[in-house]
């Protein structure tokens, strides 16, 4: 084995890695797809959503930050792992207010082509039904907490790429939500529309104004192959 390639396991099938990859890379390598939420190709790892959750050796690990290392044996595409994951994202829908067939966002949204992919069609668990703010004090951009899942990506996106602080996290548990680096609302922060963060929410949660339904039925970007097919087709 040469210093500068690994071998691990993935559903039976062995693939390549580098040191310094993580398991998600060299999955992504390789044409092995596994779900994912809070992780961008444009930022650095977070950790957050859980959704990418693999078995190496047995034992549950965050495959967006977790390193591959020579003969791990993972599990990736078994059903316990796809309940899992169907799960967390059945609690997304349920603890937010999401309303798909007039979402301006849907057919792009990365939480509903999860959801399609792990085969949820309707959440089994009881609606929360919280009462969340929509902020659009800013000129070009608007927050729907209602669809806010709170991967983090925006805050990642601000601070690593957009060189500023716009976004965080505010509350625990329950009452945990995305807040703004200002008094009162967007409108008071330095974002701009061509920030990173304006960019790479999963959802609906954070929109660029006098853009919805650009794109027609039939060519938005999940409507014809279902999210991670651009990894398989590797």
């Amino acid at each position: 084995m040469s210093k500068d390639t690994l071998t691990i396991t993935i559903d039976g099938k062995k693939i390549p890695a580098t040191p310094g990859q993580t398991i998600m890379q060299a999955a992504d390598a390789a044409g092995v797809y596994i779900p994912r939420l809070c992780w961008h190709k444009d930022l650095p790892a977070g950790g957050n959503c859980r959704v990418c959750t693999v078995k190496v050796n047995g034992r549950p690990q965050a495959s967006c930050v977790f390193p591959a290392e020579e003969g791990q044996i993972i599990d990736n595409d078994t059903p316990d792992l796809k309940d899992f994951r169907c799960r967390l994202v059945e609690m997304h829908f349920v603890e937010g207010n999401h309303y798909c067939p007039s979402c301006e966002v849907s057919g792009e949204c990365e939480l509903q082509a999860t959801a399609y992919r792990l085969g949820m069609i309707t959440p089994t668990l009881p609606y929360m039904r919280p009462k969340h703010t929509v902020d659009a004090s800013h000129p070009d951009v608007y927050i729907d907490r209602d669809r806010c899942i709170l991967c983090g990506r925006c805050i990642r996106a601000s601070q690593e790429v957009d060189g500023k602080s716009v976004f965080g996290f505010v509350g625990r548990g329950a009452k945990k939500k995305i807040a703004v680096n200002a008094e009162h609302n967007l409108g008071e922060t330095d974002m701009t529309k061509a920030d990173k963060a304006a960019e790479v929410c999963p959802t609906g949660a954070i929109v660029i104004k006098r853009q919805g339904y650009r794109i027609p039925y039939g060519q938005r970007k999940y409507d014809k192959k279902p999210i991670g097919s651009d990894i398989e087709q590797k």
